[in-house]
């Protein structure tokens, strides 16, 4: 019977998921259209360059995967994308010559044409 215990963390961990390639695919092409759109990114009421931004949403990424958050490009537009965690404000994008949209709007977009170019 104890050995049986002693399979259980192993059971546990093995249970774990992560983001598949496909997904991780998209979510590097959402991060690699913000980094270069020109846009910026507000958090928290500052605003902040494209690279700068996904180095933030990287590390939520980050951090989400390791815990199974991640499952589809949605969950990371909805868990890492849209609000600050700590703080509960929503992020927001600001793009020259366009109006500011939210970030779940302008990810939701551009994953919307990175899916109708394959």
């Amino acid at each position: 019977m104890s050995h049986r215990l002693f399979l259980l963390p192993l059971l546990a961990a093995s249970l774990s998921f992560s983001a598949s390639p496909s997904v991780n695919r998209e979510i590097d092409g959402l991060l690699a259209t913000l980094r270069t759109s020109g846009c910026k990114f507000q958090r928290n009421g500052s605003w902040y360059d494209g690279p700068k931004a996904v180095e933030h949403l990287q590390e939520k990424r980050t951090w989400l995967d390791k815990r199974g958050k991640i499952l589809s490009t949605e969950d990371f537009i909805r868990w890492a994308g849209t609000q600050s965690s700590l703080s509960g404000k929503a992020y927001a994008v600001k793009c020259p010559d366009k109006p500011q949209v939210s970030s779940e709007a302008f990810l939701q977009d551009a994953l919307k044409r990175l899916r109708a170019q394959r």
